[in-house]
């Protein structure tokens, strides 16, 4: 059939690269306008706003997490059943994981507004700050149900062929923030209220797109009747449960800085955190674009039990993901201080402790790609344990150890090198799980 060409084609870097580049500059892109929202803040409202919004960072990642676990764990097993040859069948249950995610969003945000009053009460924060919190997640929230809806079409759009359509919405998606960024918050003054409303809109471009491109019958995956099967829903959530695992714990792991900068720095060095934050998101939106892109063609090949395009797949991604770390490492190192200085001018004591921190950090990006892709590519095997498994241990247990042990020791400087540490850790273990399950899945 035409619309499966691109995975009937031979597994070469170019055909690969068909599939990723178009998620990796979505990745890239996304994480370029969300470090926009922090640039109009920090330089319009204050760095204190800047800190109010990685303090409301724990809360978000929640939805995140949620949405994050429904479309990569859905796409996994969608894509399988596609590979197996069972259309109909893997339509059926797309349509029904979407409604999952609407009836998921709606109990989300109103649990959100219940509870972010009491969370922000007990941070023991300036007024001030505490403000900027409330009103930034309270605005948030109404797009939460969007948000969810994003993160499953952007997915899905790549399974479905159409990444450069993906990649466009992300585009046009980003430039709406950046635009609206500037109306609100410049033009018309409404704070970081109107930030976090630029955002919300910004990512309604893809749900709004999506539900345009999957109501035709002309998209390889498109909304048909849904059939109810719980099973696939918890299918989809043991499959995805890792990336959920990875996006909850990034969100306990931010508040584990947060709290410890207070305790070591104060509210500067919140503000630090969040630079440094923006720096590495934006290097590790290369391995997440690349992780995203590549995964159906590794569940579809599954399906199809192709050992021959999978272990040349895995092994072409594994050079392609050194390549790109080298490449990170040295561009995060020479461009710290410039990075740095567009967030907090050299006079701010934000700057001097963002650019020291920033350097010690760099270090990770060494081992983050490897670690990403590790814990992607055994999702997209349905193997969701093992996925989970790395992904918690590296994003909570490693990161827990480093982050208790290395301050006490180091101070500040243990604050910084737990990330390093914590990857490197986790390192070792995807190696281990990759030797031990390589005759298995036959890469």
């Amino acid at each position: 059939m035409e619309n499966k060409n691109g995975y009937e084609k031979p597994v070469t870097l170019g055909n690969i690269l068909s599939f990723a580049v178009p998620t990796i500059a979505m990745t890239v892109f996304m994480s370029v306008y969300t470090m926009v929202d922090g640039l109009f803040v920090s330089n319009l409202i204050g760095t204190d706003a800047l800190s109010a919004i990685n303090l409301t960072a724990p809360l978000i990642q929640l939805v995140t997490a949620v949405s994050t676990m429904l479309a990569t764990g859905g796409s996994a097993v969608i894509m399988r059943k596609m590979g197996e040859q069972k259309e109909e069948e893997a339509k059926e249950d797309f349509t029904f994981l979407i409604l999952v995610n609407v009836a998921v969003g709606i109990v989300m945000c109103g649990a959100g507004y219940l509870a972010m009053g009491r969370i922000f009460a007990g941070m023991n924060l300036s007024a001030a700050v505490e403000g900027y919190c409330v009103e930034y997640l309270s605005r948030y929230l109404v797009f939460t149900v969007p948000i969810l809806l994003m993160n499953n079409f952007t997915l899905y759009m790549i399974a479905s062929e159409k990444a450069k359509l993906s990649l466009a919405c992300s585009v046009a998606g980003g430039i709406l923030n950046m635009v609206l960024d500037y109306v609100f918050i410049a033009r018309l003054g409404t704070g970081i209220g109107g930030a976090a409303v630029a955002t919300g809109l910004g990512y309604s471009v893809t749900a709004v797109v999506g539900l345009f491109v999957f109501s035709r019958r002309k998209s390889l995956l498109h909304f048909r009747k849904p059939a109810f099967r719980f099973k696939v829903l918890a299918s989809a959530a043991a499959n995805g449960c890792s990336e959920m695992a990875t996006a909850l714990v990034t969100g306990i792991i931010t508040m584990m800085f947060n709290w410890t900068m207070l305790h070591y720095v104060g509210e500067d060095g919140v503000a630090a955190v969040t630079i440094i934050m923006y720096v590495l998101m934006f290097a590790s939106s290369l391995y997440t674009g690349y992780s995203y892109g590549v995964a159906p063609m590794i569940s579809y090949y599954y399906g199809e039990q192709n050992q021959g395009k999978l272990k040349k797949l895995v092994g072409i991604s594994l050079k392609a993901i050194g390549g790109i770390s080298l490449v990170t490492v040295a561009a995060s190192f020479l461009l710290t201080r410039p990075l740095v200085s567009v967030f907090a001018r050299p006079d701010n004591p934000v700057h001097g402790l963002a650019v020291a921190g920033n350097r010690v950090c760099t270090v990770a990006l060494l081992f983050i790609g490897f670690n990403i892709f590790a814990s992607g590519m055994f999702t997209a095997l349905s193997n969701g344990m093992v996925s989970a498994l790395l992904a918690f241990s590296r994003s909570f247990v490693f990161m827990l150890i480093t982050m208790i042990a290395l301050p006490i020791i180091l101070g500040v400087n243990g604050i910084w090198l737990a990330t390093p540490a914590a990857e490197l850790m986790a390192l070792a273990m995807s190696i281990f799980m990759f030797w031990k399950y390589r005759e298995k899945y036959g890469y």
